[in-house]
């Protein structure tokens, strides 16, 4: 298991008694990166028991605890020194100094000793990181992100895997309001926290939802709307040399969620589509989301491109045949160029939470 230092300034170091609000954000940033299981505050000394101790009784500072123990482990082995020698010689200075209890089974505050080839690092705990891998070392994908609960975790769930999540909203203003793209903006800054940098592409469907409305049989133009939404989120991803696209699709959550029409939906493109959510219930989902704090804006009334010319009977069970004839009356190609032209870009970035149009 590999070891990454961060050096702090002085105002946020351990000895500094004003750290605490630098230290918090520095916790906070640390929890949400990518590849880290664990993280602690640690401070530095020599190996010299003496001064090891004398550290380690500053930072602890008016601390009090009914029991402790010192746990110590030795990163090089040709050291002079055994682990439990160390344990029983650090430990016994404290306990003179403190008077406090040894517990070796159950104790209330262990001291961890990180004892390297020329410096120890002793600390008082471990924090649990965000574990997965880290950003950018599982490629590029690209999410399609609605203003719901499920697409962001989904979104989540690909970056806690190492890769690098372009979004993808569809939105159909003019005809209804932005409020569906402030939502995506909003969750494009939580998400931007923990890859740093994010790209959200906004694309105009209102259009295509019209002209596919003119088209086809209303219990059909679900289906009909995914597929031109793989189309064109396929066309994009490839502009960004992304390699599949990310759904929050979840097998029977919604009428284009069955077997049947997810399989038709997936036959539109020829690039990988991954589901992260698609074996989860609705609770598991939430709980998710408000782990990752994406709930309550999800939850926030808008009215999204899905809820355009929604027939009231939507077909569960579509065939890949029935769909691809009634596409045969759409300019298709048309369509999606249209649409990709459209398209706008917003960056954002963390700590620098803003986003610029280009």
């Amino acid at each position: 298991m590999g070891r990454i230092d961060i050096e702090l300034g002085a105002a946020s170091s351990l000895e500094s008694a004003d750290s605490t609000l630098a230290r918090d954000e520095i916790r906070e940033r640390v929890r949400r990166m990518f590849g880290i299981a664990n993280f602690s505050y640690a401070g530095r000394a020599s190996h010299d028991f003496n001064d090891l101790a004398s550290a380690i009784l500053a930072d602890l500072g008016d601390t009090e605890t009914e029991s402790f123990r010192v746990s110590a482990r030795r990163a090089d082995k040709r050291l002079a020194f055994t682990s439990p020698e160390v344990e029983r010689e650090v430990g016994g200075l404290i306990k003179e100094a403190k008077g406090w209890r040894v517990d070796l089974a159950d104790p209330a505050l262990t001291i961890y000793l990180e004892m390297l080839p020329d410096h120890t690092f002793y600390f008082f705990g471990k924090e649990p990181g965000a574990g997965g891998l880290p950003t950018g070392t599982g490629g590029r994908v690209a999410c399609l992100l609605s203003g719901g609960i499920d697409s962001p975790v989904a979104a989540y769930r690909m970056m806690r895997r190492g890769c690098s999540v372009l979004l993808i909203h569809f939105h159909s203003y003019p005809v209804l309001s932005r409020a569906s793209q402030e939502k995506v903006r909003e969750i494009a800054t939580l998400l931007t926290k923990y890859q740093l940098r994010s790209r959200l592409l906004l694309v105009p469907f209102a259009e295509l939802q019209q002209q596919v409305l003119l088209a086809v049989a209303a219990e059909l133009r679900i289906v009909v709307y995914r597929r031109l939404m793989m189309r064109i989120a396929e066309t994009l991803a490839g502009q960004w040399r992304a390699r599949a696209l990310v759904t929050g699709e979840v097998v029977g959550q919604v009428s284009s969620q069955t077997l049947e029409n997810l399989t038709t939906i997936g036959a539109s493109t020829t690039m990988e589509i991954l589901r992260p959510l698609i074996g989860m219930d609705k609770d598991e989902i939430v709980a998710s989301a408000e782990r990752l704090g994406t709930f309550p804006i999800s939850i926030i009334p808008d009215q999204d491109c899905c809820q355009l010319f929604t027939p009231r009977h939507p077909a569960t069970r579509v065939g890949l045949a029935e769909i691809e004839e009634v596409e045969h009356r759409l300019p298709l190609e048309e369509m999606i160029g249209r649409a990709v032209a459209a398209t706008s870009v917003e960056d954002f970035r963390f700590p620098v939470l803003k986003y610029r149009v280009a």
